[in-house]
């Protein structure tokens, strides 16, 4: 974005601007807290990536689930303009609890297939949504196999590595299983995407939405870190967890998050890519 981005939130919005502030958790832009003339406050995204993306995702969740999620204000492909919601990245057990919660009533929302209405972005890596009937052969061919790809010809992922995951995609179906109906999942919960206040989640942010097997969901928790057993105990409560997950199958989840790291961080990325296809026995 060329103009400053006071004056960006200036004249989308037609009104005058106070202050800017810097926030954190921009990985792939800048993000600002703008202070706005009539006292109230807005947040502010700017970046390569087309920010319409998410713009979408958010009505979307608002839309069609009870999950909480900032209000759009504006949206153009490098300014993106949101509520302010007031919190925290601190969470504890009772935040953990209460995002099993809501979580659990997202899951409930149900689709007719695995994908959802467009593509959609993963940070700056598509995810191609293509509605699917089998949630194994979407998650072989869409997520597993689209990333790998995309870090094979960037030179992230090698030759080996590339052949071990083949083998496991191809035996995909001795893996993973089916649910009972595709969820609609948040798609990217991690510490700095949740906001909590209270000991309450405010707000849930930027997704990577679409219909899964909310096991997916799960996994990525559980490999970020985000919530601990607060959060499974509460969520096995309301959803239940299907015996193995834990074991075995979110370690094959965790493969996609490893893939996407790998192609855009590299570091150390391979080597846990690696040391999870061991774990796995491939």
């Amino acid at each position: 974005m060329g103009e400053p981005i006071a004056d960006a939130v200036a004249r989308a919005l037609e009104c005058d601007v106070v202050d800017t502030t810097a926030l954190e958790g921009g990985q792939i832009g800048s993000v600002h807290r703008v202070e706005l003339a009539d006292g109230s406050s807005v947040v502010a995204k700017t970046g390569e990536t087309p920010l319409e993306v998410e713009a979408f995702m958010l009505r979307y969740l608002a839309d069609e689930s009870e999950l909480p999620v900032p209000a759009v204000y504006h949206a153009s492909p490098d300014l993106l303009v949101l509520e302010h919601v007031p919190g925290t990245a601190d969470h504890g057990p009772a935040v953990a609890r209460n995002a099993a919660d809501h979580l659990a009533r997202l899951h409930d929302v149900e689709a007719g297939a695995f994908g959802f209405e467009r593509d959609t972005l993963t940070g700056p890596v598509r995810q191609p949504n293509p509605w699917t009937d089998s949630w194994i052969d979407f998650y072989r061919e869409q997520r597993l196999e689209h990333v790998a790809d995309l870090a094979l010809e960037s030179g992230s992922l090698s030759t080996s590595l590339a052949k071990r995951l083949e083998t496991l995609r191809s035996e995909l179906e001795d893996l993973l299983s089916e649910p009972a109906a595709p969820g609609l999942i948040h798609g990217d919960v991690w510490t700095t995407n949740v906001l909590s206040r209270n000991g309450a989640v405010t707000a849930f942010l930027d997704p990577a939405t679409y219909y899964a097997h909310p096991e997916v969901e799960l996994a990525y928790v559980d490999w970020t870190g985000t919530f601990g057993d607060p959060f499974f105990e509460r969520y096995r409560e309301r959803r239940g967890i299907e015996a193995g997950f834990f074991e075995r199958r979110r370690y094959v989840y965790r493969l996609y998050p490893l893939l996407v790291h790998a192609h855009l961080f590299g570091g150390r990325y391979p080597g846990r890519l690696e040391a999870t296809l061991d774990q796995l026995g491939y």
